[in-house]
């Protein structure tokens, strides 16, 4: 049975892309592999954020993941700062990667780009947003994971991440750490914004336009379908780099209907776009709405069941991490006196 890592950072509400683009995936994965998930927060604070409000993100997302039908007898879910070890292999593998390697990341360009131009100042970028992949990689190599489902934003952060194992395992002559793969599920790989469907649809957006959040009510995901961008031209068809907007249409309803973007087209052929829409937001509000009870139920209870839940996965998880770490720590003399692994 292989072993799966993912996570996902505790910033913002959960979306339909987080959904179709990861947590749907863990759905098929956890019935076959053996899957430990975790809700990034110390990745939370790589940007401000209210204490309450990552708090709050926290309970929230892990909610969510148990109400979408993660299995716990069958994977693991936990909270990343609960696992020391985190942290702990993030500093090793982050005094073993360059400076330049952490500037090449794309994601470190556009965040520090975009927050210059917001201000259209020079100022301050929070060294968090340099330094996280290396805390990334830690989240992945402390599991021995065989692979990592990620979307195509994220391969880049996956190759550091096996650069970074190639390099210590080389530097150290043993094998300190496995080699992961990558998944990417080419279906549902990226959902795009409604409104701006040449980006990614994002929790961290702040026009609300642009998102379906998992959340919404059926008016609200009406309001915001509805309203969602096209084309003048009327015509159905998957073509995302003439028609983003109808192709992100296309892609949402095959990825919830799990039929081919082909099929799709077919059955769409001969109609408007308003019918594509009616469509589309017909099938998001019945995946949602016993979603939403589900999660309803996690946030209001007061048995503790997930709490429950979350404890039984830290065990998991921390029973792999403190071992693996001692390893490493051992490997590269940290350790006076060799620890039990």
């Amino acid at each position: 049975m292989a072993r799966i890592i993912s996570g996902i950072t505790s910033t913002g509400k959960l979306t339909l892309g987080n959904y179709l683009g990861a947590i749907n995936n863990f759905l098929k994965l956890q019935e076959e592999h053996e899957l430990l998930i975790f809700v990034a927060n110390l990745h939370g604070l790589t940007l401000p954020i209210k204490a309450q409000e990552l708090r709050d993100n926290i309970k929230d997302i892990a909610a969510w993941y148990f109400a979408a039908g993660i299995i716990p007898n069958k994977s693991h879910i936990f909270i990343q700062s609960d696992v020391l070890a985190h942290s702990q292999l993030g500093y090793i593998l982050l005094c073993n990667s360059y400076v330049g390697e952490l500037e090449r990341m794309t994601q470190f360009k556009d965040k520090s780009q975009k927050m210059t131009n917001q201000q259209n100042k020079t100022i301050s970028i929070p060294t968090g947003i340099l330094t996280y992949p290396a805390l990334m990689a830690a989240d992945i190599l402390l599991y021995d994971a065989d692979f990592v489902p990620v979307g195509v934003d994220q391969t880049q952060h996956l190759e550091l991440t096996k650069t970074l194992a190639t390099r210590m395992n080389n530097n150290y002559k043993t094998d300190l750490f496995k080699i992961p793969k990558i998944i990417i599920d080419k279906q549902a790989q990226k959902i795009m914004s409604l409104q701006e469907p040449e980006k990614k649809m994002s929790k961290s957006d702040t026009n609300l336009k642009n998102t379906i959040f998992l959340s919404d009510s059926k008016q609200e995901v009406a309001n915001k379908i509805k309203k969602a961008v096209t084309d003048s031209e009327n015509i159905i068809k998957f073509d995302p780099e003439h028609k983003p907007g109808v192709s992100n249409l296309l892609t949402i309803y095959a990825s919830i209907t799990k039929k081919d973007i082909k099929t799709c087209e077919q059955y769409f052929s001969n109609h408007n776009y308003g019918f594509l829409k009616e469509e589309v937001i017909k099938v998001i509000n019945d995946l949602l709405e016993p979603m939403q009870k589900k999660h309803q139920e996690f946030i209001n209870e007061k048995s503790s069941q997930l709490a429950k839940y979350l404890e039984e996965g830290v065990n998991f998880a921390n029973n792999i991490a403190t071992k693996k770490l001692n390893f490493v720590q051992d490997t590269i003399g940290i350790n006076f006196i060799e620890k039990e692994r």
